[in-house]
């Protein structure tokens, strides 16, 4: 088993570097909380949110569930979370031992892509048996919808997109050292993990740069 924290990158582990995250990752939870709702989250609903960070979204979809726990391997990152008086746990994909009734929903936003190939799909077999059937997976994530062959081009394209300033976002040589040294894979590779591990693809969505997607998921 690896340790996720030795894939998290150091400035994950950093408290400087977490005080200012959510102003540099510039994330309006807003659209992914309506999402859940409309795919059923209600006052009765258990959230489980995986590499949850600073806790901004499990702090906007708290109030509307019954229950929302916090997963991330970052002590950094945890602590801002129980700031935001949210259930914790320091744990990631491969370590979270789910306690209580089944959750209805697992939520995660750029976490997976730290994990290998292999461990991707180890941790989303691992999701499928947390969720019941009908069971709810909301993942986003950068995930490369291009085809190996325009890699160049594609790549180039993004980090053309690049912040200036490293505090309002991520800079070209932030993104670059993602592709470089980060895991984040083929939506083909991706898309059939999630069918091996036991889910059915309800809806996908690729960014029109081609390296971020959405998906959400429902356990057969």
């Amino acid at each position: 088993m690896i340790d996720e924290r030795d894939l998290a990158g150091a400035e994950h582990l950093d408290p400087s570097y977490v005080a200012g995250y959510d102003r540099k990752a510039g994330f309006d939870v807003g659209e992914d909380v309506e999402l859940l709702q409309r795919l059923g989250l209600d006052g009765g609903s258990t959230v489980i949110d995986l590499g949850a960070g600073t806790g901004l979204f499990a702090q906007a979809v708290a109030p509307l569930a019954r229950r929302v726990v916090a997963v991330d391997p970052s002590p950094a990152m945890l602590e801002r979370a129980r700031g935001r008086g949210l259930e914790c746990v320091e744990a990631g994909f491969l370590t979270y031992e789910h306690a209580g009734d089944a959750p209805g929903f697992v939520y995660s936003r750029n976490a997976l892509h730290h994990l290998p190939d292999f461990w991707k799909a180890v941790a989303l077999f691992r999701i499928a048996r947390i969720l019941p059937p009908g069971g709810v997976l909301v993942l986003r994530d950068l995930v490369y919808s291009f085809e190996p062959a325009e890699a160049d081009d594609a790549l180039e394209a993004w980090y053309a997109t690049a912040a200036a300033d490293a505090a309002d976002g991520w800079t070209r040589a932030e993104l670059e050292t993602h592709v470089g040294t980060e895991f984040s894979t083929f939506s083909w590779l991706l898309e059939a993990m999630f069918e091996r591990a036991g889910f059915r693809i309800d809806e996908a969505w690729h960014s029109e740069s081609r390296v971020y997607a959405r998906y959400v998921c429902s356990t057969r």
